[in-house]
């Protein structure tokens, strides 16, 4: 049978029942020493997997003692237990395997200054010889930010630049508190090196700077001597721009970006999970209003164009994947979330559920919306409730990846005991969804199951906030990556509200 519910609505990330604002954002960065080799010919090409779902860092090839560029970059809150310790620097002992000594990983933290700037730089390297006299360098460079306590942290590496003393690296651009935490004085150290395909790399020389010094972009002052061989051996800055890196709320304090609604549903019978209880919401009911309060706050006018799908209407039992769920084909607007709510339940009474669970049809109904306006001023979230198997994979992968390029994502809700294995291919978390050989050109759905946040206790309200919290998790980094994509920027925030007949205070 198909009981789905759809709900297209507008933007949010607030959860009521969990609202704690993180007191600081903690930056991890990890190294090892003396890896325990597991390779027969060379040695090992580590990764670190860390125990909490923080992420993976990149492998680094043929080394025992990787230090990693990539940072963990995480929330810490006072008030919370986090089962975390953060010191400056933290060394522990690898174990694994009973008897051998398998290694020692280093963790530093630093509490990070609240810097959005990223900075775009590019450099080029001047007679970078090598040590041995057997063919040119294929050099690159490492860069090092300084510690709080005189040490230094990797934060950026180059491409290796294959056979050539003169390389000229591609351009990169690094958060500035990547770089010097916001502190524009603190030194930044850059290594050149010589790759070797053994890991054992042949250091060229070095040069130390400052933010402040780059910032003087391509001048006399940023040119670098990296060793003090005759030959001279150059590194010099090519260009630097400095970028502020916006966020979703820069967006919405700008006012220029109305997020629309277009709510669709698909009404069943009252034996269904859609039975309506004078005592408590069913759980279509529940996740609508869990995910829909909250979103309906970012929607310009609060106005659902409220459609249905699969059902024989009255009075011929014509089927349709489209219809308007308040009977008015010319006007299927619905007043808030309530106003959704209420021709839901209105629509039950009315129609007669008819399978197959088709998603592609509303999703391309959607996609049709969004096509009209790409230039940054309306985004669409569409948010499928469902307790089917989805009947049109084939067809619902081509309707996701056409829409991965249009200013919309979607949310699919799964209710119910069914298997929602098809719709974690959906997701498209783990591997990229693809369609006739074409993949998604970004992410733009998000699955969770509705069993899965259901409080044990019976605490409906707590069930809903949980669920809207993950819910809404990735559609602000989806909205900005259609953003970013496209150079589209926000708006200024309005001045202040003055009320009438009182003067402008200006603060020196």
């Amino acid at each position: 049978m198909n009981n789905s519910f759809l709900n297209m609505a507008s933007i949010g990330d607030f959860d009521p029942l969990n609202a704690s604002i993180p007191a600081t954002k903690v930056e991890i960065t990890v190294s090892c020493r003396n890896l325990l080799d597991r390779d027969t010919f060379s040695k090992s090409d580590p990764s670190k997997i860390t125990y909490l779902p923080f992420g993976r860092t990149e492998v680094i090839d043929n080394t025992l003692n990787p230090d990693f560029v990539r940072k963990f970059i995480l929330d810490y809150f006072f008030e919370e237990r986090q089962n975390l310790r953060f010191d400056l620097r933290l060394e522990k002992s690898l174990g694994g395997i009973p008897g051998k000594k398998c290694g020692t990983i280093i963790v530093k933290a630093e509490e990070l200054n609240n810097c959005r700037e990223s900075v775009m730089m590019q450099f080029c390297g001047n007679k970078l010889d090598k040590k041995d006299f057997f063919g040119k360098s294929d050099p690159f460079l490492v860069f090092y930010r300084s510690n709080e306590d005189g040490t230094f942290t990797i934060c950026h590496k180059t491409e290796v630049i294959k056979n050539t003393l003169n390389p000229v690296w591609q351009a990169f651009k690094i958060p500035v508190r990547a770089l010097c935490n916001g502190d524009y004085d603190r030194t930044i150290k850059v290594e050149v090196y010589d790759w070797d395909r053994d890991g054992s790399h042949d250091f060229i020389g070095e040069f130390s700077t400052s933010y402040r010094e780059l910032s003087r972009g391509q001048s006399q002052f940023n040119v670098y001597e990296v060793s003090r061989k005759p030959m001279k051996n150059k590194v010099t800055l090519l260009s630097f721009l400095v970028d502020i890196e916006v966020t979703f709320l820069d967006y919405i304090k700008g006012g220029e970006c109305v997020f629309r609604s277009v709510n669709t549903g698909n009404p069943a019978q009252p034996t269904s999970l859609h039975y309506m209880s004078p005592y408590q919401l069913n759980a279509y009911a529940m996740a609508l209003k869990a995910v829909g309060e909250i979103i309906q706050d970012y929607d310009s006018d609060k106005m659902f164009p409220a459609l249905g799908f699969g059902a024989k209407l009255p009075p011929d039992g014509r089927v349709s994947h489209e219809f308007a769920l308040n009977g008015n084909p010319q006007n299927p607007y619905c007043a808030g979330i309530d106003g959704v709510m209420e021709a839901y339940y209105q629509s039950l009474k009315s129609v007669q559920l008819y399978g197959p669970t088709n998603f592609s049809p509303v999703i391309n109904h959607v996609a049709r919306y969004a096509a009209s306006v790409k230039d940054g001023s309306q985004y669409f979230v569409l948010l499928i409730i469902t307790d089917g198997v989805i009947s049109d994979m084939a067809q619902t992968k081509e309707s996701i990846v056409n829409a991965s390029c249009l200013p919309m994502s979607i949310i699919i809700v799964g209710v119910g005991p069914a298997e929602f294995d098809a719709m974690i291919e959906l997701d498209g978390d783990e591997v990229r969804i693809s369609s006739r050989g074409r993949y998604a050109e970004r992410d733009i759905v998000q699955f969770v199951p509705f069993r899965d946040y259901i409080d044990r206790t019976g605490n409906h309200i707590l069930s809903m906030a949980r669920l809207a919290k993950d819910v809404l998790a990735e559609i602000p980094d989806q909205f900005l990556s259609y953003m970013r994509t496209r150079g589209i920027k926000p708006s200024p925030a309005p001045p202040p509200y003055t009320p009438p007949g009182q003067p402008l205070q200006t603060q020196i």
